[in-house]
C-alpha cells in the first residue's frame, strides 16, 4: 500500500513509519519540514493533492503538544492544529481519484473529561472541559472524508508509554533517582498503552474493514496513578516516596494539570477487543518492563 502519514517525526509517528516500511509499504511523510515527502501548510490550508495521488490510506497524527501550560495562544494552537489539519487531510482525501480506502486519525481519551471511577467504553458520555471540546471538534473535522465514503477511524489514545519521550520519557530519570511518587492523591485512573501496541493498533485499524468511528486505543487494564507509580518504581528498582501535590501542579500548569495529570479516565478498548486485536502488553508491569528495557 501507499500510505500518507502526518506527524511522522513524533513519538508514535517515527515508530509507525519504520514499522510500515518493514511491512513493505510505500510511506509518504506529510509535514512542514524540508525532509517531508509532501509539504503542507495547515494555517493556509495548503496541501499538494497531486503529490497525494495513489495514496491508499492516510494516517493523521499531527497536532500541537498538549503537555504545557495552556495560555490563550497555546489553546488556539492545540485546537487549530487538530481541527484545521484534520479538515485539510479529509478534504484532500475526499477529492482524490481514486479515493483512499481509509483515514486513520489520532484522537484522545481526553474526550471523556474527568469521569471519576466510571468505566468508559466508546459509548460513554463525553466531557465538558476544554480538551473534551477540542476532541469532539477534532473528530468532526473529518466529516468530508466520511461524506465521501472513506472509512474513517478515530483512535482515542491514552498515555503512550515510551522511554524515548512522552510522559514516561520525562518520568523515568526522576524515578531512576528514587525521587518519584504519585500525582495528587493518586486515585485518578490512567489509561495507558505501550508504544509497540500503539503502532500495531494503527496498522490494525488500516487493515480492519470492520473498524470505523471512535475506537479507544488503550490497554485493557487501566490503573490508578498510585498503582502506576508503584509499578514503575518496582520496575526500576527504586522507591516511590515523593508525591507531587495537586496544588503545586495547578499552580505550575493551571487548567492543563486539571484536565490531564489530575483527571480520572478509566477507559476500556471494547471495540478493539471485539474486532480481535491481540495486545503485546496487556498489563502495566509487562508493558513497563518491555518499554524501559527496550
Amino acid at each position: 500500500m501507499r500510505i500518507g502519514v502526518t506527524g511522522a517525526s513524533g513519538l508514535l509517528g517515527s515508530q509507525l513509519v519504520k514499522a510500515l516500511r518493514r511491512d513493505g509499504h510505500d510511506v509518504v511523510c506529510i509535514g512542514r519540514g524540508t525532509d517531508a515527502d509532501v509539504r503542507w501548510n495547515v494555517a493556509e490550508g495548503e496541501l499538494d493533492a497531486a503529490a497525494c495521488r495513489g495514496i491508499d490510506a492516510f494516517v493523521h497524527l499531527a497536532g500541537a503538544n498538549v503537555g504545557q501550560r495552556w495560555t490563550a495562544a497555546h489553546r488556539r494552537a492545540i485546537r487549530d492544529s487538530r481541527t484545521l489539519g484534520t479538515a485539510l487531510i479529509a478534504r484532500t482525501a475526499a477529492a482524490l481519484a481514486p479515493r483512499p480506502a481509509v483515514l486513520v486519525c489520532a484522537s484522545a481519551v481526553g474526550v471523556y473529561g474527568d469521569a471519576g471511577d466510571a468505566v468508559c467504553d466508546e459509548d460513554a458520555p463525553t466531557g465538558h472541559d476544554f480538551l473534551a471540546e477540542v476532541v469532539r471538534d477534532w473528530e468532526s473535522s473529518a466529516d468530508a472524508a466520511r461524506a465521501a465514503g472513506i472509512r474513517t477511524v478515530h483512535l482515542r489514545f491514552g498515555v503512550i508509554l515510551s522511554r524515548h519521550g512522552g510522559a514516561l520519557g520525562k518520568l523515568l530519570p526522576i524515578f531512576r533517582l528514587g525521587a518519584g511518587g504519585r500525582v495528587g492523591d493518586g486515585q485518578q485512573w490512567m489509561s495507558w498503552l505501550s508504544v509497540d501496541d500503539a503502532v500495531d493498533i494503527v496498522r490494525f485499524a488500516i487493515a480492519t474493514a470492520a473498524l470505523s468511528g471512535a475506537v479507544n486505543a488503550t490497554a485493557p487494564s487501566p490503573v490508578t496513578n498510585a498503582e502506576f507509580t508503584t509499578t514503575l518504581a518496582r520496575v526500576v528498582h527504586r522507591p516511590a516516596l515523593f508525591p507531587v501535590p495537586a496544588r503545586a501542579l495547578k499552580l505550575m500548569f493551571g487548567e492543563m494539570a486539571e484536565a490531564t495529570l489530575l483527571a480520572s479516565q478509566r477507559v476500556v478498548p471494547r471495540r478493539l477487543q471485539e474486532a480481535g486485536y491481540v495486545y503485546r502488553h496487556a498489563t502495566l508491569e509487562r508493558a513497563l518492563h518491555a518499554v524501559v528495557n527496550a
